[in-house]
């Protein structure tokens, strides 16, 4: 007899360079499924919008032969395998603390009752065990642990083609993703209609246009938010729409040059994010470095409140926050100025910074969001010194000159000059009447003085600096 095996679809929503597909296709007649836990599940957020639709895509990618389940992945695996007599089941690994335990007990539980089970890396390009330091102690700086960990490894795999051909074994269950659950927002997820489109081919052309018209400035061009040197390919990633494989091996196919690097340096990061997770799993709750567990936070919610609808009186906060409201996603350069004015200008927790992050981003995930908020806040591997404070005046000057982007999400501001742009309150009453503007009305003051609040975060460093 055949074999019937069970594809688990995990953060691999594709058909090309998936492991485990590719396995299950050549073994027998393939099952896929996705499960959403209930356990880990991220309810009433963005990435829940981006999920279902992608899924979408993914389902008529398989002749419409994907089944949808909603709970406890023993149970549910449990209760397919006995209806209709599987003899295997593969996924693709996942990295995360939770998804680690759920697996390790699930292919326990397999094995126990004679089921072939069968794991792959699809999600990154190095394993996280494989790299390590001489002494063998994991690496806690990002310069080291891709040059002299990451890139002195052996290459990663070449990406697998789609598989050849895929025989299925029908079994009676859900084909609607209605069925999740997942999408209560309902008028919040228009808007992202309007700003994303899902599913591998979508990603894969994404891919291709940005190697062909975004990359030749991408190292210097990709901090200015209104040009279009980012490839905005972050959501595609996080789903598994494409592979870090095939962006890896698309962009070392061009000719080296320093953006190539630096792109390829890019998924380094990502790397890095997730090879902390694995290694700290504590750190996705708790400080990785432990001196910020004694660090006086304010946590003002008035001031966190303004902070997530983009009315800090910053015009650079305030575009990049409605930003990331409108369409979940927000530039990578203003993400670290509005993290940075959240934990120490307004001296707020990095959780709470996490946890907008965490509804509103269509591309958070445990691995990325974790790290790129305790490097924001001081407390992780490899981050900013503590007296890197963004001003976010200079910040709006620097990088946003001629004030598209700012101009963009903050249009009341739209008639000032760029000279008083990104801090209007140095504007006369005459220029201010002039732009149909008034302050505290229009557009608010700011919630905190820029100077005072720099010196208010540099005391409360200086307060855990020698605490070990």
């Amino acid at each position: 007899m055949t074999k019937r095996i069970i594809h688990i679809f995990k953060n691999d929503l594709r058909l090309s360079d998936n492991p485990a597909l590719t396995e299950a296709s050549k073994a027998g007649h393939v099952i896929p499924i996705y499960i959403v836990d209930e356990s880990d599940l991220h309810n009433d957020s963005a990435q829940n919008w981006w999920l279902q639709k992608s899924l979408e895509k993914l389902k008529k990618s398989l002749d419409n032969n994907l089944y949808f389940f909603r709970g406890d992945y023993k149970e549910i695996i449990t209760s397919i395998i006995s209806e209709n007599d599987i003899q295997g089941v593969y996924w693709n690994r996942s990295y995360d603390p939770y998804s680690i335990q759920r697996d390790k007990d699930l292919k326990l539980y397999l094995e126990e009752n004679n089921i072939e089970v069968k794991t792959f890396n699809s999600l990154l390009l190095w394993e996280p065990w494989q790299v390590a330091k001489q002494d063998g102690s994991p690496y806690r700086v990002f310069s080291p642990f891709y040059r002299n960990g990451c890139l002195n490894q052996i290459e990663p795999r070449f990406p697998l083609p789609k598989p050849n051909e895929i025989n299925y074994f029908k079994i009676n269950a859900s084909k609607d993703t209605k069925s999740l659950n997942l999408l209560n927002r309902f008028n919040w997820y228009d808007k992202l209609n309007e700003h994303w489109d899902t599913g591998e081919k979508v990603a894969q052309k994404k891919l291709s246009l940005f190697l062909e018209d975004g990359i030749d400035n991408y190292k210097d061009g990709r901090n200015f938010p209104s040009k279009k040197n980012v490839s905005r390919l972050s959501p595609h990633i996080r789903f598994g729409e494409v592979s870090p494989n095939q962006i890896w091996y698309a962009a070392r196919s061009l000719k080296e040059d320093k953006n190539i690097d630096h792109f390829c340096s890019q998924l380094g990061w990502r790397e890095f994010s997730y090879y902390l997770l694995y290694h700290f799993p504590f750190m996705e709750k708790e400080n990785l470095n432990k001196k910020f567990d004694n660090f006086p936070w304010i946590n003002n919610l008035e001031h966190l409140q303004a902070w997530q609808k983009g009315l800090t009186g910053y015009p650079i906060i305030d575009a990049g926050m409605r930003e990331l409201w409108e369409t979940g996603y927000i530039h990578n350069r203003v993400r670290m100025v509005v993290g940075s004015f959240l934990v120490k200008n307004l001296l707020i927790h990095w959780h709470y910074g996490h946890a907008w992050f965490n509804s509103c981003l269509v591309d958070a995930d445990k691995a990325n969001n974790t790290a790129g908020w305790q490097w924001i806040a001081g407390s992780g591997a490899d981050a900013a010194p503590y007296f890197r404070i963004f001003n976010p005046i200079t910040q709006g000057q620097n990088f946003d000159e001629d004030g598209v982007y700012t101009k963009k999400w903050v249009p009341e501001l739209s008639k000032l000059p760029n000279k008083y742009l990104f801090n209007p309150c140095e504007a006369s009453s005459n220029i201010l009447n002039e732009a149909d503007l008034e302050l505290g009305k229009d557009y608010p003051l700011p919630i905190v003085d820029i100077k005072e609040s720099r010196k208010s975060a540099l005391q409360a460093f200086e307060t855990i600096k020698n605490k070990s």
